[in-house]
């Protein structure tokens, strides 16, 4: 039952990135607006994150520089694709490009720093429970911040005239247009959530789960996440489901790797990204009328002109 336990908390820790930047690629595809540049948005996040951290001292002061720099980073594609009408995944391409790019030279000198990281926090009572305790209720403040988060956003989506506004947009955004909702307004605003959750799940990385800074951290992560907004059919509910299923098959190949089963590492370390594409075409050849994609996902709203 411990390594059960054990697993599970490994699982939820090493999802926990992928659900941050999961939830806020939903709220910006709910707008209509696809961004493919998740993988370069959360490697500057974890490199700001670890940066800030490092120079001041102070952890959380990390995580939020991590989101308005993953915010600043959105904006970029905001601007390209929804002001200038750009080829939105060809701007998502061009993001990942300069994030990786960007980190790659400017993060040379904090390999092998040590900065100040999130430490987990215990839960009292629930973290002394046999089997769920150490399950769910040892991890750190982030940990608990995207399982609540998770509702919010369900809530805020599909329960507030808000929400709903950003889902007409993205379903149908001439209609919304017609009643008086600001379709560029709503697609900058959700741009920049997405970008911001997604520079905090690189700060996750890099404060709380790695403990380092490496370049390339990311590895590949921001698509594993693309491919569980599709996982989730743009439902964050079903996207906490996705993010640690993918996280447990990722802890999975350590695991095996520690138990001394003789099956290669690189082999075990494809897994996910395997499930990952797996998902994909199972999702786009038999689920695209059960989880249909918002219907002017990718494609930019000019005035007047029929979608």
């Amino acid at each position: 039952m411990d390594i059960i336990a054990s697993l599970i908390a490994s699982s939820i820790r090493a999802g926990t990135p992928l659900l941050f930047a999961t939830l806020g690629e939903i709220v910006t595809e709910r707008s209509g607006v696809l961004n493919l540049g998740l993988e370069g948005i959360m490697i500057v996040g974890a490199l700001t994150g670890f940066a800030v951290s490092l120079l001041t001292g102070n952890a959380w002061i990390g995580v939020l520089a991590a989101g308005i720099a993953g915010m600043l980073i959105a904006s970029i594609h905001a601007f390209f694709s929804i002001t200038l009408k750009a080829n939105q995944p060809v701007t998502g391409l061009m993001i990942v490009l300069l994030g990786t790019g960007l980190t790659g030279f400017l993060g040379r000198n904090y390999i092998g720093q040590v900065a100040e990281y999130i430490q987990p926090i215990n839960i009292p009572i629930l973290s002394s429970l046999p089997f769920v305790g150490e399950a769910f209720f040892q991890h750190d403040p982030l940990v608990y911040a995207a399982m609540l988060l998770t509702p919010l956003i369900w809530f805020i989506l599909f329960r507030t005239r808000y929400g709903m506004e950003i889902i007409a947009v993205g379903e149908n955004p001439e209609a919304a247009d017609t009643l008086g909702v600001n379709v560029d307004i709503i697609r900058y605003t959700s741009t920049l959530i997405g970008g911001f959750l997604a520079g905090i799940a690189g700060a996750y990385l890099s404060l709380a789960y790695a403990k380092l800074w490496t370049d390339g951290m990311t590895a590949g992560r921001g698509w594993i996440c693309l491919a569980l907004v599709i996982f989730s059919g743009w439902m964050p509910q079903r996207a906490v489901l996705g993010a640690y299923l993918f996280g447990g098959l990722d802890v999975l190949s350590f695991k095996v790797q520690a138990a001394g089963i003789g099956v290669s590492y690189h082999l075990l370390r494809m897994v996910p990204y395997v499930v990952t594409v797996i998902v994909l075409l199972f999702s786009v050849i038999r689920k695209r009328e059960l989880f249909g994609a918002p219907a002017a996902l990718g494609k930019p709203y000019i005035r007047g002109e029929k979608q």
